[in-house]
């Protein structure tokens, strides 16, 4: 017997660390005056085709016994692009927590799964220039921070700059969203292997090709703005100059959160869906070189997100547009590196939250137990009992170590005599009669 390809069950050892780290996400949401809701997992799949590009053929599709055509939701951004313009709100600070699905390839040990849950916050509304996307950015680095995953770097870019540089590249405009998928794979091959897909599957002549590749493997920060401001050829382009101009702001913002060292303006950042209009973001975690030297590493990418001003507007009749910026964490993959973090550290997760466990060291004192029992239940104490009528002490305390439970509340004949409990301390011994 197995779970379906791409997907896992969840142990309760499992599930304790994963309640852990989605607490830990909440917390850090809730901070941020962010107020939860829920949607389907089912969408009419006319809601979700054409929003992707060409992630768009993950979806899974189904169809109904009365015939409406039906997706598996992809990600949690349209579904609440939806739930606005169908509700009419322009104005609104949620999170979510769910369950997301797609038709990929899975790579389990990356944390790459067919089922798996997105942890999202966005801010819908009209509002200044980059205070909510300096927001967003400053919530990726408390979640990383919180959680102690290590070094992390987070990159930043705009979609109006990319459609600058392509543009005085001289890329034709239908060829912006295929060239910038193209651009998204450079942190994972090589720009050789990226050039030759712009040439051979994308159509672009091996000069534009070229040009591009100048702009897209530039990084740095407040003063490759500054560079790029001054560019001959961008700086003659309106989307570029618009872009460039936010992220100027964008960073003086961050410098004022104190976080500006790990955000890095990484031109070949790209993000593969379509929706996606303005500011983008990706967070990778860091580990250092084996040799010491050159710089560290990325493990992949365990946050993203990016401003999509025009989504609302696909599904309003009037394409009123909301503007929107959020970020989604990639708990999945955050939750494999802390598992191996606990196996290696040999750490045991307790699964319950059990207090104390009610136990009795002679026979014929069920009803003891019963009535003790009840009195904390009701009290608010968790507490546990052996589903025996006689079970032996020894097993009972044995129980306790076995799940971690610190106390037992012990009532023998003595004990019932002088209207007392004893109270032990599992791993000290030490007894109390109360």
């Amino acid at each position: 017997l197995r779970p379906a390809q791409g997907t896992r069950d969840q142990n309760p050892a499992r599930t304790a660390l994963r309640d852990r780290l989605l607490a830990a996400v909440v917390a850090c949401f809730k901070r941020h005056g962010a107020a939860a809701i829920d949607t389907p997992v089912l969408e009419l799949r006319e809601t979700l085709l054409g929003k992707y590009g060409e992630e768009g053929k993950l979806i899974y599709e189904l169809q109904d016994q009365g015939g409406e055509l039906l997706a598996l939701r992809y990600d949690l951004t349209v579904p609440f692009a939806r739930y606005l313009a169908m509700n009419k709100i322009t104005n609104m600070k949620r999170y979510h927590i769910a369950k997301v699905y797609r038709r990929d390839n899975p790579a389990m040990t990356r944390g790459r799964y067919r089922e798996f849950y997105q942890c999202d916050f966005d801010i819908a509304g009209q509002f200044d220039p980059m205070i909510p996307d300096a927001e967003c950015l400053k919530i990726v680095h408390e979640v990383l921070s919180d959680l102690q995953l290590g070094d992390f770097l987070i990159k930043v870019n705009d979609r109006r700059i990319l459609n600058g540089v392509f543009a005085v590249c001289g890329i034709p405009d239908s060829k912006f969203l295929p060239t910038c998928s193209t651009v998204d794979k450079l942190d994972k091959m090589p720009w050789e292997e990226v050039r030759t897909e712009m040439i051979g599957e994308r159509g672009l002549l091996p000069e534009a090709a070229d040009r591009i590749g100048e702009y897209v493997r530039l990084h740095g920060g407040l003063d490759l703005v500054e560079r790029l401001l001054q560019d001959p050829r961008l700086s003659q382009n309106k989307l570029a100059k618009e872009g460039l101009g936010d992220l100027k702001l964008l960073f003086e913002y961050l410098a004022l959160f104190g976080i500006a060292g790990e955000i890095s303006f990484d031109l070949s950042l790209a993000r593969g869906l379509d929706y996606y209009t303005g500011v983008i973001f990706e967070a990778v975690l860091l580990q250092p070189e084996n040799d010491h030297v050159g710089e560290p590493v990325g493990v992949g990418s365990v946050a993203g997100g990016g401003r999509y001003d025009g989504l609302v507007g696909m599904f309003d009749p009037k394409g009123r547009k909301v503007p929107c910026v959020g970020v989604s964490i990639g708990i999945e993959r955050i939750f494999s590196i802390l598992e191996q973090r606990v196996e290696a550290s040999k750490e045991k997760i307790r699964p319950t939250e059990t207090q104390v466990l009610v136990a009795t060291p002679q026979k014929n004192l069920v009803a003891a137990r019963l009535k003790l029992i009840s009195e904390l239940w009701n009290a608010g104490v968790k507490a546990e009992m052996l589903y025996k009528k006689d079970p032996k002490l020894l097993k009972q305390l044995q129980y306790c170590e076995d799940t971690g439970i610190p106390l037992a509340a012990i009532v023998g004949e003595q004990e019932l005599k002088d209207g007392v409990v004893k109270l032990r301390d599992v791993a000290t011994r030490e007894e109390v009669r109360m």
